[in-house]
């Protein structure tokens, strides 16, 4: 099994309110970065959405 490494953020503007995700996943030299938003969020369900989509690119 390969080492990745996995970077997220998620925040939004109010709480709730428009809000985004990222997220870097760096393997062997190389990074992929991933990101999304939403129009009516809370910045708890951002930072989570970061992770997920970490771990989905994964598989």
């Amino acid at each position: 099994m390969d080492h990745v490494e996995l970077f997220t953020d998620g925040a939004c503007s109010g709480n709730p309110g428009p809000g985004g995700w990222g997220a870097i996943l760096r393997s062997k030299g190389q990074e992929r970065e991933l990101s999304g938003s939403q129009k009516n969020t809370t910045n708890n369900q951002m930072e989570m959405m970061a992770v997920i989509a970490g771990l989905e690119a994964l598989s």
